[in-house]
């Protein structure tokens, strides 16, 4: 499946409410009304109403038929978007022109925010010419240094993203720097033990398998090679990394080195969250923004 694919998809359904919290940043503004033009989004704009407006004219971008609620106060603007979400009003919500910190904080807030009890993680979803798939990338960019619990979670996390973009039975490759259980390397050792994990199911609708380096993973001549017998080797979708440096080099070097598409989804809470670099381009923007509400309506 390709991103347009994925917009086409939550196209065919009735069209999402999109919560933004601090909307008054460029980028953001492009990619939501990006996307209620393509009939994907109906945007809720939280923030300062004067600023939102005063960029969007600049911009030449068209704001009709776009609720904005006028709350200049950053913080108050993050409590409104997160309840309109908790709440049941918006289906996914946006970060916008507020530090991903202070947007987790108001998600996470015991009184109106949208905590779960479970593992908040980030899906980096990339769009792979070569492999001719979606890949999806976890965790690159919230959890720093997961143990075996929280890889659990960051697991059936990245599986629900994948199996709502049309991935019924997503293969789940534990990486690692080798493809052999070595005791002096925990990922090799977590990997293991979360490949049989799935294999008596307490890891529910996916095949985990590992460890696995990246090169047999992915290349199904690479794991032929080093014959590897797996039924993930070559064939992975999802990609479980040790860490989070080890995350955030693979998923940018996708973008820098590789030209990839991207887009990326936060999973864990009540709804889905979509929290992009401020690096990140409107492009990528709106991928994720179709990626997130066609999981909110899956």
């Amino acid at each position: 499946m390709k991103f347009s694919q994925v917009v086409e998809k939550v196209k065919s359904s009735t069209p999402k409410t999109l919560a933004v919290a601090v909307a008054q940043d460029l980028d953001v503004l492009e990619a939501v009304t990006a996307a209620k033009a393509a009939g994907i989004a109906s945007p809720v704009l939280v923030g300062d109403e004067a600023e939102i407006n005063a960029i969007a004219k600049q911009a030449g971008l068209d704001l009709s038929g776009i609720k904005i609620i006028n709350q200049p106060d950053m913080q108050l603007a993050v409590k409104e978007a997160v309840t309109l979400v908790g709440t049941g009003q918006a289906d996914a919500l946006m970060k916008g022109l507020v530090g991903t910190a202070d947007l987790l904080r108001g998600v996470l807030n015991k009184e109106w925010g949208l905590s779960t009890g479970k593992t908040i993680s980030y899906v980096g979803i990339v769009e792979s010419e070569r492999w001719g798939r979606l890949l999806f990338i976890t965790d690159p960019a919230i959890v720093t240094y997961p143990e075996l619990p929280t890889k659990v979670d960051l697991i059936n996390n990245a599986v629900k993203v994948a199996r709502a973009l049309g991935v019924e039975k997503p293969k789940v490759a534990c990486l690692a720097a080798v493809e052999v259980v070595n005791p002096k390397m925990p990922a090799t050792m977590d990997a293991t033990a979360l490949a049989k994990m799935c294999d008596r199911g307490q890891i529910k609708n996916c095949i985990v398998d590992g460890p696995l380096a990246l090169d047999n993973a992915l290349s199904p001549e690479s794991a032929k090679h080093k014959k590897l017998v797996s039924p993930v080797a070559g064939t992975a979708d999802v990609l479980l990394v040790p860490n989070i440096e080890s995350g955030n080099i693979l998923f940018k070097a996708a973008t820098y080195l590789g030209a990839c598409e991207t887009a990326g989804v936060t999973m864990g809470a009540k709804a889905p969250i979509i929290i992009t670099s401020r690096a990140d381009t409107s492009k990528v923007k709106f991928n994720s923004i179709a990626c997130a509400l066609a999981v909110a309506g899956n």
